[in-house]
């Protein structure tokens, strides 16, 4: 099911010919995290891009090389259409969530909205698709507390029991699906991505946290990337023979300790010294959930979030490397530093 040729057979540089600059691009998630950065930088590059927006357009991304086009991944009749004259496809549109509640909605959007993507990308003969999946995707294998990720496992219920992981696994059978099927795409399963989004939610709520200098912090690890790096991965897949492949996107492991810390310094906040001991995350999920139930709101904690905070996971970071030999990752100091300073303009903050 997923073709892994010897690497010195795909080892391929970015092809910059002017070429590609004429052809036009479609993005669906356009609104998110990595797919706001993605076209800020296909505009840097002069590209013409049709962009897919749920409920609300962007008030700052009006731009003449953007079509904002008003709809979703589950409308395969639009998709069929706005892919007309598509040259390249870029999937990033996904609902991350661990909230029992949008289970449904989440499987929805991820697997039956991909699923529509690959069959209208297919329709439409375009040339490639690179498709943001997660490292959520591949499953862990345990020792303990202690997990260790590659590209070469696969989610199974043993490996983990999140249903966003298993949403995001069957959407890459579809992707995979398609490849069968003749179509060219790539994948990337990035770690925790760290940009200014929208700091409420999301991975960016952590900076929030951070200058808000909650005081609790858990002893597990992870692995982070910058935004920038996660959309110069896939310009640079997209613009290679690369094909048939995923990829972990992985700059830095930390413990969550070391990242909140680095991220209160870089507001210039108390940096958090609480240790939350496993019994009480047990105990706050579980109270999470109760409340989210009477209010109808999304828990704060829920039982999954609270089993990968104690975890210790390490993801390998080789491949993409071997694929891309000139592709480097920003440093995480740097990368903490910029989202901070973009959050302080983007809310006004001292």
């Amino acid at each position: 099911m997923q073709p892994n040729p010897p690497v010195e057979n795909n080892v391929t540089e970015p092809n910059a010919t002017p070429a590609h600059s004429k052809k036009t691009v479609f993005v669906t998630g356009g609104t998110g995290l990595v797919g706001a950065q993605l076209i800020r930088e296909l505009l840097k590059q002069q590209r013409t891009i049709k962009a897919l927006y749920r409920s609300e357009m962007p008030a700052d991304m009006h731009h003449p090389g953007i079509e904002w086009i008003k709809g979703d991944v589950l409308d395969i009749s639009l998709l069929k259409e706005v892919m007309t004259g598509i040259a390249q496809v870029y999937h990033c549109a996904a609902i991350v969530s661990f909230d029992p509640a949008k289970k449904m909605e989440m499987f929805k959007i991820n697997i039956e909205g991909t699923a529509n993507v690959v069959n209208a990308a297919l329709y439409a003969g375009i040339e490639k698709m690179v498709f943001v999946s997660s490292v959520a995707a591949l499953g862990r294998v345990k020792n303990g507390r202690t997990y260790s990720v590659s590209e070469k496992i696969n989610w199974t219920k043993e490996t983990s029991e999140s249903n966003y992981s298993k949403s995001k696994y069957l959407a890459e059978l579809e992707v995979w699906r398609g490849i069968g099927e003749g179509l060219s795409a790539v994948m990337v399963n990035p770690v925790i991505i760290l940009g200014a989004g929208d700091w409420t939610k999301g991975s960016a709520a952590m900076f929030k946290s951070g200058y808000d200098e909650f005081p609790w912090y858990t002893t597990g690890s992870g692995g982070y990337v910058d935004v920038t790096d996660v959309v110069k991965a896939m310009t640079d897949l997209m613009e290679s023979a690369i094909e048939a492949q995923r990829f972990i996107l992985c700059a830095e492991h930390k413990t969550y300790k070391e990242i909140f810390t680095m991220i209160a310094e870089g507001f210039g906040k108390k940096p958090p010294y609480k240790e939350a001991k496993p019994f009480m995350a047990a105990i706050v999920w579980r109270l999470e959930a109760i409340k989210g139930m009477l209010s109808g709101k999304s828990p704060l904690l829920t039982k999954e979030t609270a089993t990968t905070a104690l975890a210790s996971v390490h993801f390998e970071q080789d491949k993409l490397l071997s694929y891309l030999p000139n592709f480097r990752y920003t440093p995480l100091g740097d990368t903490i530093n910029r989202v901070c300073n973009e959050l302080k303009l983007k809310y006004n903050l001292p």
